[in-house]
Parts: structure tokens; sequence; C-alpha cells
């Protein structure tokens, strides 16, 4: 009967807020979006620019100081990372808000106030996550651009005297972004399903809090809900990344035309 109703969209009844399930979850979703989508493309963006200025620079300082960085800042739990930004642009600096989506004051500012008020209280949240996805984003990047420029291809594309960044950008990146592919194609239930710690943290209403204050009350309509959406974008990600491989590597098609 549950699957039944899942099937038509209808997730239950919440034992704590007497409302649908669905409902509840189609007012988080767009505040996980305003934060999620913003920090994946800032995180992939800066991650393949620093990964290719590592490889550009391969062996130097600025390589080994990039290496380093990513590797610290990967490693590095979000949620010390995003006390740590609180107490030192919010506590101490002022300089950002400390939580919520806006400002008390919200409804009696202008119409670009108002963006800009929403825009600064996206800065620090957007920023833990983005910092994180790219260090790994770089590490993947540099570690396949380096196993590329080894092949024949790009040999013989030095050989007739090309600049090494022209060598990197022109024929060497074309053929790297495989795993980033699949990275960012697992990163679909991350886009719903929200960033739990930092939303937590900052008191962001997404998905994310949703499921932990579901799991607290023991709201099993709502920790269901987001479980089986969960479960169903995992899925869903898997099979963009499949249909993305013969995007960007027209190869992927011709090798199963030929098996074909």
């Amino acid at each position: 009967m549950w699957l039944r109703n899942v099937a038509h969209g209808d997730f239950g009844e919440s034992f704590e807020y007497h409302r649908p399930a669905s409902s509840l979850i189609l007012e988080r979703v767009p505040y996980t979006l305003q934060l999620t989508v913003l920090a994946l493309f800032l995180g992939a963006i800066t991650g393949v620019a620093l990964g290719i200025l590592s490889v550009v620079r391969q062996y130097s300082l600025v390589d080994q100081v990039l290496t380093f960085a990513s590797l610290i800042v990967y490693s590095i739990p979000e949620f010390w990372l995003a006390v740590m930004l609180i107490l030192l642009f919010a506590v101490s600096l002022n300089f950002f808000p400390l939580s919520q989506t806006r400002s008390l004051d919200y409804l009696l500012l202008s119409t670009p106030a108002k963006i800009a008020d929403r825009l600064w209280h996206l800065v620090l949240p957007v920023c833990v996550l983005a910092l994180g996805s790219a260090a790994g984003t770089a590490r993947y990047m540099r570690n396949e651009l380096l196993g590329v420029l080894n092949e024949e291809y790009v040999v013989a594309a030095r050989a007739r005297g090309l600049p090494e960044t022209r060598v990197v950008l022109r024929h060497a990146l074309r053929n790297a972004p495989m795993p980033i592919v699949t990275i960012y194609g697992l990163e679909l239930p991350f886009l719903v399903g929200g960033a739990v710690v930092v939303e937590k943290i900052f008191a962001w209403p997404g998905m994310g809090a949703l499921a932990v204050e579901a799991v607290t009350a023991r709201d099993y309509p709502v920790i269901l809900a987001t479980s089986k959406i969960a479960a169903l974008l995992v899925v869903a990600g898997n099979l963009l990344a499949d249909v993305m491989y013969a995007v960007v590597d027209p190869r992927v098609s011709f090798d199963a035309e030929r098996a074909g």
C-alpha cells in the first residue's frame, strides 16, 4: 500500500507537522537547491581550474602547494570548517551573518537589497561545501591529466613544438573528464538531499535539516520519503553519468555500436 501511494506521490502524513510529507519536501527543496547548486558549480569550476594549473606547473612549488592544500582541505570535516568560518568571519570580523537565509529586516528592504541579503547569507555555507568539492575535484583532475599526458598523441603534440599549456588544454583536457563525470553524476542525490551537517549548523531550512528533524522526532513518513528520494536519485545519477560518457567521449558510443 505504501509503495502504491508513493507511486502516486503520496508519502503519507507527517507525525510532527500533521501535513503531507510531500508538501514539506516541496517547501524545503528550493532552499537546498539554492545552496547545493551554487556549491557544486563553484566547486567544479575551481577544482578543474586548480587541477589544470597543477599539471601545467608540474613538480613546481605551485604544484606542491596546491597538492598539499587540496589534501588538507579535502580531509577537513565539514562541521569543523563551518564552525571555524563562523568564528572568523561572523563572530570575530562580523562580516557575514551567522545563520538563516535572510536578515530580520528583510521585508523592509528594497528588491536589490533583498537579493544582496539572500546572496550574503549564502556565502559561508556555499564556501564550506564548495571547498571540499573543489579539493577533491582538483586531485582527481590532476591525477587523470597526468595519466593522459603519457599518451602517444600528447607526445606527438609536444614533438611538434607546441607550448605545454596548449598541449594540456587542447589535447589532454578533452580526454580527461571521465572521472569528473562519474563524480558529479553521483552528486545528484546531494542536490536534493542537501548537506545535513552544514544545513543544521547554519540553520538552513533545506532537505538535510528536515531529515535530521524527522529522525529526532521519529517522524517515519518523512524519513521514508527523504530516503526514497535519495535512493531514486542515486539510480538517476548513475544513469546520467552513463549517458554523459557518450556525450563527453564519442568513443564510448562507437565501441557500443561496434560491439552490437
